[in-house]
């Protein structure tokens, strides 16, 4: 049985991927930060008692993040997704974003999505077909930015790209695929109400995605369609 560890996964598309890979069978590690809360995610762990554990975890807090690396260390783990994030501005301009919010954008998109990923090397390098994803976005494409804007965002998505990449040159040898995955401008709470894409069908391309890769592809930045992004 495949084994997947999740964070963010109390909403959006971390709880439609959670769910789409319990339906085909895998077991899951899904982590949020207030799971008394996440009544959906709840409401998955009652039906799949056996496969899906719940976490109570911020991708702020390292100790907490390095701790559940540990515990699971034992295991075997097919795929770590790294999804947690923030998009804290929206219109402000350079004058009027702020240090707090570039601070905090940071800490979540770029430090605490790379820190959860490296907490679970241990047991990605069970698996015969290890796989550390991220969630991006290509408004973190350097080469992709034609109408400016999300200082905070955009800026700390980039770096993310960056760890990863950088990641993906270390851990080559280890037999580690560790990938970038941009979902499409999706209907969640982040994404709006306008946006043109349902959680389950991002999910699904992801998911289509996930599962074609090879070492081949370590170190890319793919979008939920297959298509490559410029960096």
């Amino acid at each position: 049985m495949p084994t997947l560890v999740i964070s963010g996964a109390n909403r959006g598309l971390g709880l439609e991927l959670t769910r789409q890979y319990l339906e085909d069978g895998w077991r899951v590690h899904a982590a949020c930060r207030r799971p008394e809360q996440a009544q959906e995610l709840g409401a998955l762990a009652q039906r799949h008692r056996e496969r899906l554990t719940v976490h109570a975890l911020d991708v702020t807090d390292h100790e907490r993040v390095a701790e559940l690396g540990r515990a699971l260390s034992g295991e075997t783990l097919d795929l770590v997704f790294s999804n947690a994030g923030v998009l804290l501005d929206r219109g402000e301009s350079a004058l009027e974003v702020r240090a707090e919010t570039l601070a905090r954008s940071f800490e979540i998109n770029a430090t605490g999505a790379f820190l959860f990923g490296r907490a679970f090397l241990e047991g990605l390098a069970r698996s015969e077909r290890p796989v550390l994803a991220a969630m991006t976005s290509r408004m973190g494409s350097i080469g992709d930015n034609t109408s400016g804007g999300y200082y905070a965002y955009r800026a700390s998505k980039a770096a993310l790209n960056m760890l990863w990449r950088t990641l993906a040159h270390e851990l080559r040898p280890r037999g580690i695929c560790c990938v970038l995955l941009h979902p499409g401008w999706v209907r969640t709470r982040m994404g709006s109400k306008a946006a043109p894409l349902e959680p389950a069908e991002s999910a699904r391309g992801l998911r289509a995605v996930l599962a074609r890769l090879t070492l081949q592809d370590t170190g890319r930045f793919f979008s939920y369609d297959g298509t490559e992004l410029p960096w």
